[in-house]
């Protein structure tokens, strides 16, 4: 059977919020109830988490849509609006907790935190790692970019909760000022992903092209079509999760125009074959002799 890329995607942003949501209200409470700033810190980390997956579940709805008039295209970049919301969101949440931060290691009034909030750090660690493994594997199944992205905000959740383990850890041995120290390289780990996320989503929306290795695919694939003497010209863009090809062929410029044409039709066929291309144009030109010289010489 073949796997609905909206339903699964669905499913699995519908677990995230579950998770975060639960996470959230644990470090919260262990936070407030511990006196650790960085907890709950991390806390409001989770708390963003959820309303980015939110986001990435509207654009999943959204790119799942069929092509229309007005979207010719599809929907596909709805996913790669989402994931901006997302990067947008992590930004957002960095520079708040990045602020809380500094204001408590400048007031001074810092005080040794309790040890529940270092089994809430140790509990988010093991919870959030298994979100980023499980996200991440079915976002690279399903081509999704915008589940990608959530993915790396259970990774960056994950390593939070790491960075807040340690701080706490350390206030508790007596270096209280680890604990707001432990926040705002939370907040710089949160930012980091954030911009990442951010400029991929601007490169894809201005029809960035595909990795090399995919073109390298699309060249390979479309010069082994039989009657395709040489592909002149090669040019893709990503769009969602899939990629669009614009491909200039040449062919013996002896046949007939329908012969070019099936050649060119058995191209584009080939093409679309591949996991990744979702449509294709293929131009047709007559070969120079060079090239039907270099042909014949070949076989």
């Amino acid at each position: 059977m073949v796997e609905n890329r909206v339903d699964t995607g669905t499913r699995v942003s519908f677990i995230s919020i579950a998770a975060n949501i639960a996470l959230a209200l644990l470090k919260l409470a262990a936070g407030i109830g511990a006196g650790s700033s960085a907890m709950v810190s991390d806390s409001m980390h989770s708390f963003s988490d959820s309303v980015s997956t939110v986001a990435v579940l509207v654009g999943l709805r959204i790119a799942g849509a069929p092509p229309d008039a007005e979207h010719p295209y599809g929907h596909g970049r709805a996913e790669t609006v989402a994931a901006k919301l997302v990067a947008l969101l992590l930004i957002l949440t960095a520079v708040g907790v990045g602020y809380a931060a500094v204001q408590k290691l400048l007031s001074g009034d810092i005080s040794q935190p309790g040890s529940l909030a270092l089994w809430a750090a140790l509990v988010s660690i093991i919870v959030k790692e298994g979100m980023y493994r499980y996200t991440a594997a079915v976002g690279h199944r399903i081509r999704s970019k915008a589940l990608l992205a959530d993915a790396w905000h259970h990774r960056t959740d994950a390593l939070s909760s790491v960075t807040a383990f340690v701080g706490i850890f350390g206030a508790r041995l007596g270096m209280v000022f680890l604990d707001p120290a432990a926040g705002l390289v939370v907040a710089a780990m949160v930012l980091k992903t954030g911009l990442s996320i951010y400029w991929q989503s601007i490169e894809e929306l201005v029809d960035t092209a595909p990795p090399v290795s995919v073109l390298e695919s699309i060249s390979e694939t479309a010069q082994s079509t039989p009657g395709v003497i040489h592909v002149n010209e090669i040019k893709a863009r990503s769009h969602g999760p899939y990629v669009y090809v614009d491909l200039k062929i040449c062919v013996d410029r002896t046949i007939t125009v329908q012969a070019g044409h099936d050649i060119a039709h058995a191209t584009a066929e080939r093409l679309r074959a591949l996991p990744e291309v979702k449509d294709v144009l293929v131009h047709v030109n007559p070969c120079p002799g060079d090239h039907l010289e270099q042909q014949k010489n070949a076989q």
